[in-house]
């Protein structure tokens, strides 16, 4: 009976997860759906942290907030980390270096190393070649996709995660 137990768990896990090179695929479309406590609340584009969130994840969406009114700039948020403009992975870089999560900043390939595999409990970064977003507290914070390609932006539209790895900061 153990045997079998142990078999069904390890085909469920094979079943559920699709790895590319150890990494965990995002299939489900990344999407936004506000929980009081657990999620971040969204308002004239401005979010909001949950009051029992991990000091990371407060910081996390004060640096994000900060990046609003920042139009894309390719390159941008590496060669300077206050930049007057920010690329995908020069957002992401930006908000976790200010969450104290990352030193310096990474291209959108170095993501595929980030932290460890999988989704977060608050923090999801979603990679793939050419691209980099991530969500902080259920908030999708991205350069494309749907809501539009205007810079840096905290967007509640769904972006399909498919073909994108999922990866988080540990214990987060």
């Amino acid at each position: 009976m153990k045997r079998l137990f142990l078999l069904l768990s390890l085909l469920s896990v094979a079943v559920g997860l699709s790895s590319c090179g150890g990494q965990v695929k995002a299939k489900q479309p990344v999407s936004y759906r506000f929980e009081s406590g657990r999620t971040a609340m969204l308002k004239n584009g401005i979010a909001y942290a949950p009051k029992k969130a991990p000091l990371e994840v407060k910081r996390a969406i004060a640096a994000g907030n900060r990046l609003q009114n920042k139009p894309y700039k390719w390159g941008g948020g590496h060669a300077r980390q206050n930049d007057s403009g920010y690329d995908c992975s020069g957002t992401v870089s930006y908000v976790l270096r200010e969450s104290g999560l990352i030193k310096g900043s990474m291209p959108s390939k170095g993501y595929f190393n980030y932290g460890k595999k999988g989704e977060g409990d608050w923090i999801t970064v979603y990679v793939r070649n050419g691209h980099v977003f991530m969500t902080v507290a259920g908030l999708r914070l991205d350069t494309g996709g749907p809501g539009g390609r205007s810079g840096p932006r905290w967007k509640p539209e769904t972006r399909a995660g498919k073909g994108h790895v999922m990866r988080h900061p540990s214990g987060l």
